[in-house]
């Protein structure tokens, strides 16, 4: 059975303006290979997850230079509860300050990507996320 590609929403939550990185993040997950869908910039949580509900995701990307990360992260995992889309893969990138890397992990981000993170890298730990996802889900 041939595998499909997996597919990844890239979202900007909040008000932060800049999306050069997630553009060239999502320019480098379909290189690899991945279906992404760019919702642009200014996206409310609710927007996000009706997105990825609607694109049938394996993967939300995130990418927040705003500081509104511990506000807005929330309010995403649990609109992903409500549509019972608990499975999907969330990863995060930007400007996420140390201390509040240990408080997202445990509500649910899979990893976290700083600036200067290598873009085959990222693509690399998605394969293997949604792979494990899969896995757990075939027994």
């Amino acid at each position: 059975m041939a595998s499909r590609a997996i597919r990844v929403l890239v979202a900007k939550p909040g008000l932060d303006g800049h999306d050069r990185g997630a553009k060239v993040i999502a320019r480098s997950l379909r290189d690899a290979g991945m279906e992404v869908v760019y919702t642009g910039i200014r996206q409310t949580p609710e927007m996000i997850v009706e997105a990825a509900l609607q694109e049938d995701v394996d993967v939300i990307g995130l990418s927040i230079l705003s500081g509104a990360h511990m506000v807005l992260f929330p309010s995403i995992f649990q609109g992903l509860e409500r549509n019972r889309m608990g499975d999907v893969v969330v990863v995060a990138g930007g400007i996420i300050p140390e201390d509040d890397r240990a408080a997202l992990q445990e509500m649910g981000v899979a990893a976290i990507f700083g600036p200067g993170t290598p873009t085959p890298d990222i693509a690399e730990f998605i394969r293997q996320a949604v792979a494990e996802r899969d896995s757990r889900a075939a027994t």
